[in-house]
C-alpha cells in the first residue's frame, strides 16, 4: 500500500522528517519497503500484514504515526449517517444479513461529472491511481483515506427504485467495469436492481451503471460484506480489486458511515451535487469488546517495567478506551477497527511495538528444568514398586534385536528402525515393542527349571513414524506356569493357573495405585487369544495368549504364556493422579442391601457398557455395581448371553429399608431396559 507524507500530515501533526518516520514505522511493524520523493511530497510504500486491515488506510497509518511520535489525530473520522430531510426515498433490500450486515445508500442529484481538481488528481497519481472522473476519483480517494470501499452508481440507470443485495441466480451474467463478461452463480453475492445484477458485491461494479460524464444523479454505496463470500466470489471469477482486498480482511464498522459522509461532502464540493436522500439497512455491532489488562503482564512477558502513565498513553493513543482501572488492572474497550485484538497478550504486543523493541534489553534465555520429565521418572519408579509388590520380577533386555525374533509379534515392517552397521544379526534392529523379549525370558526360565515365571519390563521402544524416530516408554508383563497357593489346612494348596484375569487384576491394581479411574477402563476381545485394554475410550495396550507357533519357536512345551504390553509414555503417564483423598470411614457404618439384575443381552454389549449406564444414573443410594455371573448355552438364543449384575445400596447415616431401595433399583432396571432394549429377570 502507498501513502504520502503530506497526506499523513493531514491527520497527524508529524514533525519528524519522512525518512525518520519511515524508520519508526518499520521498527513498529509497518515495514516501509521504499520511500520516494515526488512532486514536493514523499511516497511511502508499506508492506501491510494480513492481520492489520486497519493499516490499509491513511487514517490507520496516521494513527500509528501519531502514537509513535507522541501526537494526536487532528480530526475524528467518527460520523453518523442521517436520513435526508428531503422527500426523496430509496429502498434497500438485503436478502441475507449474514452476507451483508449493513448497507447504506445516499442519493445525490444535480451532479456535474467531469475532471477532478488538481489536488485530487495529483494525490491519486502519487499512490499509483489514474484519474477517471471527479465522482469515481472521490470514491477511490475516500477508499484509501478511510479504508472503506465505496461505489457510485448512475442512479438513472437503476430500475425499480431500490437496491437488492442477493445471491446471483444460475445463468446470470454481468459486464464489469473492466469490460469483461462475468458468468455468475448462486455462491456469488451481487448488488441488483429490480431486473438484473449491477455489481459484484465487494469486488467490482457493472459497466452498464457506471458513472460517466452524462450522469446527473448518483447513488453512493457503502456497506459491510461477508469476507468469506467476497473471497469466494473473487476467486471464482478470477478478479482482484482494492475493494475486495479490504473486504476480505475485515472492515471497521465505524468507517462505513464516516466514509459515506466524507464522500458525499467531497462530491458536493467538487461536483456541485446536493444530497437528497440517505438510507441505511442492517445494523452495526452494538457490543464493544472489553479486555482485562493486568499491569503486571508487562514485566511478565517483556521483562521490563514500563511506567503506568506511559502504558495508558500508548494504549489511548492507539484508540483503546480505559473504562475502569485499579492499581493492578485496566479494563479497556477495544476500538472497532482493531479486529486483531482479542486478549491481554495482544495489548502487550502493542506496548512493545510503540514503546520500542530497541528499548527492551537483550538477555540470554533462562533455562527452566522440565519438571514434567522428572515427575515421569518418579512415576516409572512407582510403577516398578507396585509391580514388585504384586509378586512380579523386573527384567532388563537388550534394545537391539534380531529381525527374526519379531515373527508373530510385529508385522509393520515400515516402522522398523534398522542399525546401519550391526555387530551381529542379533542386533540388526531397534526394538519396536517389549513383549517378544519377555517371551524369550520366559523360555529361558523354563530351560533353567523355573516352572513359574511372573516378570515385567519398563523400557523404551523405537518406531519410525513419518520419517522420524518415535521413542517412548512401554510396559510389558509375562506370566507362565502354575503357582501353588496355600489356603489353610482345610483347603490346602490350590493350583493357580495364569490367564487373562490375572493380567486384568495386575493392570487394574496398577491403575488404582496411579490414581486412574478404573470405571473408565474396559476390555475388548479381538479374538480368543487377544484382548484390547481400553482407558478413557482409547486403546492403551493389549493382553495376549501366545499362539502355538510362537511357543514352538521358543521351544515352550505344555505351557501357556500370557503377555501384556501398555503404552506408558503417551497413554498412561499423562493421566497419573497421585493426589490422595481421605474419608473418615472406609468401612460402611450401616449394613447395605444387595439386589441382582439378570439381563439377556446381545453378545456385543460389554460389561463396561452396562456398568457405565448404571453409574450414569447417579443414584444416591447406589454404592457399587459389578459383575456377578454370565451364562451362554441352553435356553439362551444364539448371539445373546445372560449376565448378572450385583448392585449394592447403602447409606452413611442410617440402615436402609426395602421401601427405600426398591424405587432406586426399579429405576436402574427400567433405564437398562430402555437403553439396551432388553427384558430383565430380577
Amino acid at each position: 500500500m502507498k501513502v504520502t507524507y503530506n497526506w499523513l500530515k493531514d491527520f497527524a501533526d508529524i514533525k519528524i522528517p519522512a525518512a525518520a518516520l519511515a524508520e519508526k514505522l518499520t521498527m513498529a511493524g509497518l515495514e516501509v519497503k521504499s520511500i520516494e520523493e515526488k512532486a514536493g511530497d514523499f511516497v511511502l510504500e508499506i508492506e501491510i500484514t494480513s492481520n492489520r486491515p486497519d493499516w490499509l488506510s491513511v487514517v490507520g497509518v496516521a494513527r500509528e504515526a501519531a502514537a509513535l511520535t507522541g501526537r494526536e489525530l487532528k480530526r475524528s473520522q467518527s460520523h453518523k449517517v442521517t436520513k435526508s430531510q428531503g422527500k426523496d426515498k430509496f429502498g434497500i433490500q438485503i436478502e441475507d444479513k449474514k452476507d451483508c450486515s449493513v448497507y447504506t445508500a445516499r442519493v445525490i442529484r444535480n451532479v456535474k461529472v467531469g475532471s477532478s481538481p488538481k489536488w485530487l488528481k495529483e494525490r491519486l497519481e502519487l499512490i499509483g491511481l489514474r484519474s477517471v472522473n471527479n465522482v469515481v476519483d472521490i470514491t477511490n480517494y475516500v477508499l484509501f483515506e478511510v479504508g472503506e470501499p465505496l461505489h457510485a452508481f448512475d442512479l438513472d440507470k437503476l430500475n425499480g427504485g431500490k437496491i437488492i443485495v442477493r445471491r446471483a441466480k444460475d445463468n446470470e451474467s454481468l459486464v464489469s467495469i473492466d469490460a469483461q463478461v462475468r458468468k455468475l452463480s448462486p455462491d456469488i453475492l451481487v448488488i441488483a436492481d429490480k431486473d438484473k445484477p449491477v455489481a459484484i458485491a465487494g469486488v467490482m461494479g457493472g459497466k452498464d451503471t457506471e458513472v460517466t460524464e452524462a450522469t446527473k444523479s448518483v447513488l453512493l454505496e457503502a456497506a459491510i460484506f461477508n469476507p468469506v463470500i467476497v473471497r469466494r466470489g473473487r476467486q471464482k471469477l478470477g478478479m482482484n480489486s482494492d475493494a475486495s482486498y479490504r473486504f476480505e480482511r475485515g472492515i471497521d464498522p465505524q468507517a462505513v458511515e464516516a466514509a459515506s459522509l466524507r464522500a458525499s461532502q467531497l462530491i458536493a464540493e467538487c461536483c456541485g451535487g446536493q444530497e437528497v436522500c440517505a438510507e441505511i439497512s442492517g445494523s452495526f455491532p452494538e457490543k464493544t469488546l472489553k479486555v482485562d489488562f493486568s499491569l503486571g503482564s508487562v514485566k511478565k512477558y517483556l521483562g521490563i517495567d514500563i511506567p503506568v502513565a506511559r502504558v495508558k498513553d500508548i494504549l489511548t493513543s492507539l484508540g483503546f478506551k480505559i473504562q475502569a482501572k485499579t492499581k493492578t488492572m485496566l479494563i479497556l474497550d477495544v476500538p472497532s477497527w482493531r479486529l486483531d485484538v482479542k486478549a491481554e497478550i495482544d495489548l502487550v504486543e502493542e506496548l512493545a511495538r510503540i514503546y520500542g523493541f530497541e528499548n527492551i534489553p537483550s538477555t540470554l534465555a533462562s533455562v527452566v528444568l522440565n519438571s514434567q520429565k522428572e515427575k515421569s521418572r518418579d512415576h516409572l519408579g512407582l510403577i516398578k514398586d507396585i509391580l514388585v509388590g504384586l509378586g512380579l520380577n523386573e527384567v532388563i533386555t537388550h534394545s537391539l534385536i534380531e529381525r527374526k525374533s519379531l515373527e508373530g509379534f510385529w508385522d509393520r515392517q515400515e516402522a522398523l528402525i534398522e542399525v546401519s552397521n550391526p555387530l551381529s544379526l542379533e542386533q540388526e534392529l531397534m526394538r519396536p515393542m517389549l513383549s517378544f523379549s519377555l517371551a524369550s525370558r520366559v523360555a529361558y526360565n523354563l530351560r533353567q527349571q523355573n516352572p513359574c515365571t511372573s516378570i515385567f519390563e519398563i523400557a523404551k521402544t523405537y518406531q519410525l513414524a513419518s520419517g522420524k524416530i518415535k521413542e517412548k516408554y512401554s510396559l510389558a508383563l509375562a506370566l507362565c506356569g502354575t503357582n501353588s497357593r496355600w489356603f489353610g489346612p482345610k483347603i490346602g494348596h490350590v493350583a493357580d493357573e495364569p490367564g487373562f484375569l490375572h493380567l486384568k487384576g495386575i493392570i487394574e491394581t496398577l491403575f488404582i495405585r496411579l490414581g486412574l479411574d478404573i470405571k473408565k477402563s474396559n476390555y475388548r476381545f479381538i479374538d480368543n487369544e487377544q484382548v484390547e485394554v481400553i482407558l478413557d475410550k482409547e486403546r492403551v495396550g493389549i493382553f495376549r495368549k501366545l499362539p502355538g507357533k510362537i511357543l514352538e519357536a521358543l521351544d515352550i512345551k505344555h505351557k501357556d504364556v500370557f503377555v501384556a504390553e501398555l503404552d506408558l509414555e503417551e497413554k498412561i503417564l499423562p493421566k497419573v493422579n497421585l493426589g490422595k483423598k481421605f474419608q473418615l470411614s472406609l468401612v460402611p457404618r450401616y449394613p447395605g442391601i444387595t439386589r441382582d439384575i439378570t439381563l439377556p443381552i446381545k453378545s456385543e454389549i460389554s460389561l463396561d457398557d452396562i456398568t457405565q449406564a448404571i453409574y450414569g444414573l447417579e443414584e444416591s443410594l447406589l454404592a457399587e455395581a459389578g459383575f456377578k455371573d454370565s451364562y451362554e448355552g441352553e435356553n439362551v438364543p444364539v448371539g445373546f448371553k445372560r449376565i448378572t449384575i450385583s448392585c449394592k445400596y447403602c447409606s452413611d447415616s442410617r440402615t436402609l429399608t426395602e421401601d427405600e431401595v426398591a424405587p432406586a433399583h426399579e429405576r436402574i432396571v427400567k433405564a437398562l431396559q430402555e437403553k439396551f432394549q432388553i427384558k430383565t429377570v430380577d
